[in-house]
């Protein structure tokens, strides 16, 4: 369905953003990764994908807090693959403390990483999508972008910019082929809620089993995770013609949280 498209997903050597890129390059888009981590973990990654989905994989490790590589990793997608047709901005860092106690360079860094870099990515891929007449730009904001909780001021903040960021992009592209839509996640099983899991575990005496179950239910009426194949295939349909109409809306994908 995406075949000889291009996509860029920020934050995707890990998490969420690795599970969207497998999705997209399953249907047979090619990839450009971008996050942190062991080079050697990350060519696995990028020559796995390859090798799983018979695509071009590449890979560009600039940091999503400053501007300037932000633009020049553009520059790199456009040369490298001829273009950039899907967008997907995951790229985020977390850091938790009641706000009269929260450092001031994490605030900064979280509102850089987890928001500003969004409009920078968006601000100079759009030329190219308007040139190719077709575009899919997908935010991954949270369901933090709709709701609070404590000590995550900086989180929460730039999440709920995430959310109007996207109503912005997509009423200035609505008459466009192009569309801009959040993903809203809750508890999602990744590498770091395995590591709370542990925690949890480890504090409270209980299996992991139960860990798990106690850990989700606080927010997720149905006691289960979401998984990062669930957002992947939720952005695999965002890019498809049957979601061409769907623009500006924030989807979230949380058990129910946002149902109390």
């Amino acid at each position: 369905m995406l075949t000889a498209k291009v996509a860029l997903i920020t934050g995707s050597t890990s998490g969420i953003g690795l599970g969207v890129a497998k999705s997209l390059a399953a249907q047979g888009a090619n990839i450009m990764l971008n996050g942190f981590g062991d080079a050697a973990q990350i060519e696995a990654i990028r020559f796995g994908l390859e090798k799983d989905y018979g695509i071009k994989a590449s890979y560009n490790g600039v940091d999503m807090s400053k501007p300037a590589e932000i633009r020049a990793l553009i520059a790199a997608c456009i040369t490298e693959f001829g273009q950039i047709d899907i967008l997907v901005n995951n790229a985020g860092i977390q850091y938790v403390a009641p706000i009269d106690e929260f450092d001031d360079e994490r605030w900064d860094a979280i509102i850089a990483i987890n928001m500003s870099s969004a409009y920078h990515t968006t601000k100079h891929a759009l030329p190219q999508m308007r040139a190719n007449g077709w575009g899919r730009i997908i935010n991954i904001s949270s369901v933090h972008g709709l709701v609070a909780s404590i000590n995550k001021s900086a989180y929460v903040a730039a999440k709920h910019g995430v959310v109007g960021l996207t109503k912005v992009i997509a009423l200035e592209t609505a008459e466009e082929n192009i569309t801009c839509n959040a993903i809203c996640p809750g508890w999602v099983r990744t590498e770091l809620v395995e590591r709370q899991i542990e925690a949890l575990t480890d504090n409270s005496g209980m299996d992991k089993i139960s860990a798990a179950v106690e850990l989700v239910s606080e927010k997720q009426p149905s006691k289960e995770f979401v998984t990062v194949e669930m957002l992947g295939g939720l952005a695999v349909f965002l890019c498809s013609d049957a979601a061409s109409q769907m623009t500006g809306n924030a989807l979230p994908v949380d058990g129910g949280w946002m149902a109390r």
